[in-house]
């Protein structure tokens, strides 16, 4: 069967009638909510906030050496479960590809494995001539399109070497020569290393677990393999890198106590300040569920003591410098407890988000003195090699050898978890479940609705309202309703293109017409409400992973966010809306996630229709390619536990209706597919005695669409 991409459009067309003509918005008027498109990312940030204070005040509480150790300790546990599993030790099967002699250093362009098949391109440097074992220093790459073949990262690099330490540079994935994504003519797909990591890992985080997992195991193995080499002493191996590269530096030495030294350069700041500037960072930059386990930078610090650490830092970067002096503060207390107040240093200076001289001199300084490797720290002149002959593999990049990706990595871990979950689980388990992985509270109050205006015209009436969110903001309304033979169920007709185009589909004159009153509702992110000036440094087709990574990192999902705010419309509905006694919700396009787990939690949704929607969350962790626009409405690590086709199988008996179900690119399924991926509620519905409460059409067309949806709401 050919697959076609279905426009969310023909879901919801256009109606040339004087419904379409409708102004339905409300923020001109309500001027107070100007801001109100940055209500999502906001709202996470408030969450955030109140959980970064708990730990505050956790750490403020420390007093004795035995406290600090106990804190320690705990933080060590933790990031082993957030981090982990990491994977199983394999042969590193590595080799040598080519040399590169100089004067005085010569280059071992280096290929290993640090997973099997999973390659990695490195090069270790090595000062000539070799004068017993050298002091090691790891060389992480910041996000360069070339890796540590970057001009600015090769100075450092050669200026380490021309003093005496052994440095092994390798590319992360992403970068260098390990791209992943390729167009057909062999060119890059994606415009950024970020991309490059942040649409892989979003894939790991449906799956419950930050990609940071692959980036550190690639410096953890790189260590074994320093110290099967015999030019290398083992007990003095330091790590540093910037940006990107200083992520890299600050998790691997949390993880790994065989780097004795760390010098994060450009990166340690506070989680409040990056939420408050250029929001959260690409994937590997933030565990899953990080501030809500009461994570912040300085516990990757802390976690280290008393072993040497520096902080290299800049007074404009985007990671903020005030962050930055908050965390030293706090890190340097805590080594203090540990009679380690010497090991903390920090260096600043004035400068963007780059390295500078001064910071490169306190740099070489630290390593010389906490690798006991003395000499100048003099920063250097020196000559970089062109970026071809650093190459590890013929062709430049890794794609040639056919391994394991990313994305692969996470697709067999995945089959594997999917594999593992217990299936059927009752209706209560899978409520239970989706509460826990989505972050979804009840809510426990609901004001009144501002109401903002009406306009009549024989055919209908329109009336505007505002409904309290779950933040600090307001819903937009616009409740159509017919003249007449007034239903006395009302729809709500949820738009993921807004509610602007939902008030002119053609649907809504022929449900006003057979009686039905109609609201449609913009939701955070959405229309009117979104998608707000954050776009951090994964967006992609007009949709930020970053706003998402944000409820990841709280344990407050954007899905969540929104099915509370469905239900708080259901509840207006219901008791303010006037004659209403039952409630049928529609969604069109990708919002069929939030509908479904805002009925599981509001029986008060007596009947649901998801028309265009994807359907499992599953399928797009293990999906090559999917589309951005979905990952907002997809709840990390939900299938852990349960999918989207466990949420229908719960609603029983009420009627769901499922129209043009889409995989994860947006393309249509054929018949024998989605009866596949739906057969668990079918089967059911059907033991339950409730078959024909349960629908699915495929390949419907928009005349047929309504007829069904009028059909099924009888």
């Amino acid at each position: 069967m050919k697959r076609v991409i279905i426009p969310v459009t023909i879901l919801l067309t256009s109606f040339p009638s004087l419904f379409a003509q409708i102004d339905v918005s409300l923020f001109e008027y309500w001027q107070f909510h100007s801001d109100v498109e940055n209500c999502m990312y906001k709202t996470s940030c408030e969450l955030a906030f109140q959980q970064l204070e708990q730990r505050q005040s956790e750490v403020a509480g420390l007093k004795t050496r035995e406290e600090f150790l106990d804190r320690q300790s705990q933080v060590r546990l933790k990031l082993e479960r957030l981090m982990g599993p990491l994977p199983a030790k394999t042969p590193l099967n590595a080799r040598v590809t080519g040399v590169i002699k100089k004067d005085d250093y010569r280059v071992e362009k280096v290929l290993f494995e640090s997973m099997p098949q999973y390659y990695v391109t490195a090069a270790l440097f090595l000062p000539v001539p070799v004068k017993g074992k050298l002091p090691v220093v790891i060389y992480a790459s910041g996000h360069s399109a070339n890796g540590f073949r970057s001009e600015v990262y090769q100075h450092v690099i050669i200026n380490l070497v021309k003093k005496g330490f052994a440095v092994l540079a390798f590319d992360p994935v992403g970068q260098g020569e390990r791209w992943q994504y390729f167009n057909q003519d062999g060119s890059r797909q994606f415009r950024s290393s970020t991309i490059e990591h942040s649409y892989p890992g979003v894939q790991c985080y449906i799956s419950g677990y930050s990609p940071t997992r692959y980036f550190v195991w690639d410096a953890i193995r790189s260590i074994d393999y320093l110290v099967s080499r015999k030019e290398i002493d083992p007990q003095r191996i330091g790590m540093t890198g910037r940006s990107g590269g200083g992520t890299q530096v600050a998790y691997a030495a949390a993880m790994d106590d065989r780097i004795l030294a760390a010098a994060p350069e450009c990166f340690i700041t506070n989680m409040k300040y990056i939420l408050k500037s250029i929001g959260p960072q690409d994937a590997e930059q933030n565990l899953y569920h990080q501030i809500n386990e009461g994570l912040d930078h300085a516990d990757l610090l802390e976690v280290r003591a008393p072993q040497p650490a520096l902080m290299i830092t800049t007074t404009r970067d985007f990671f903020s410098i005030q962050g930055a002096r908050e965390t030293f503060r706090e890190v340097k207390q805590f080594y203090s407890a540990l009679d380690a107040a010497d090991q903390i240093g920090m260096v600043e200076d004035d400068a963007e988000h780059a390295s500078t001289k001064k910071n490169r001199e306190a740099m070489y300084a630290f390593f010389q003195e906490s690798l006991q490797n003395p000499g100048t720290p003099e920063d250097l002149e020196v000559e970089v090699l062109p970026e071809q002959e650093l190459w590890v593999t013929e062709t430049g990049n890794v794609a040639a050898l056919n391994g394991a990706t990313l994305h692969s990595l996470n697709r067999d871990f995945t089959r594997q978890l999917l594999d593992q979950r217990n299936t059927g689980e009752h209706a209560e388990q899978v409520k239970t479940a989706a509460i826990k992985y989505s972050g979804f509270e009840y809510p426990s109050t609901f004001e009144a609705a501002v109401f903002s205006g009406r306009f009549n015209s024989d055919q209908y009436a329109v009336e505007k309202y505002l409904v309290k969110g779950s933040g600090e903001y307001h819903l937009p309304l616009a409740l159509f309703r017919p003249p007449q033979n007034l239903s006395s169920e009302a729809v709500l007709l949820l738009d993921d293109q807004g509610m602007k185009h939902a008030a002119g589909s053609e649907i809504i004159p022929r449900l006003v017409g057979q009686g039905y009153s109609v609201v449609v509702a913009d939701l955070p992110g959405i229309g009117s409400m979104g998608p707000g000036y954050l776009k951090g440094d994964a967006y992609v087709e007009n949709t930020s992973f970053n706003q998402w990574f944000a409820g990841i990192l709280t344990g407050k999902s954007i899905v969540a966010m929104r099915a509370e705010d469905i239900i708080r419309i259901v509840h207006f509905l219901k008791n303010e809306a006037g004659g209403v006694e039952t409630v049928a919700a529609i969604s069109a396009g990708a919002l069929g996630s939030e509908l479904l787990h805002a009925a599981v939690f509001e029986k008060s949704i007596e009947k649901a229709a998801v028309l265009g929607s994807f359907v499992s969350f599953a399928e797009l962790a293990m999906s090559p390619e999917y589309k951005p626009a979905f990952i907002t409405s997809v709840v990390a690590g939900a299938i852990q536990s349960y999918d989207l086709p466990d949420l229908m199988a719960s609603l029983i008996p009420r009627k769901l209706l499922v129209v043009n179900p889409v995989d994860p690119l947006g393309k249509e399924y054929s018949n024998e597919e989605i009866g596949s991926l739906l057969a668990y509620p079918a089967v059911i519905y059907e033991q339950n005695g409730n078959q024909g409460s349960f629908a699915v059409l495929n390949g419907q067309d928009q005349d047929q669409l309504s007829e069904h949806i009028l059909t099924w709401l009888k």
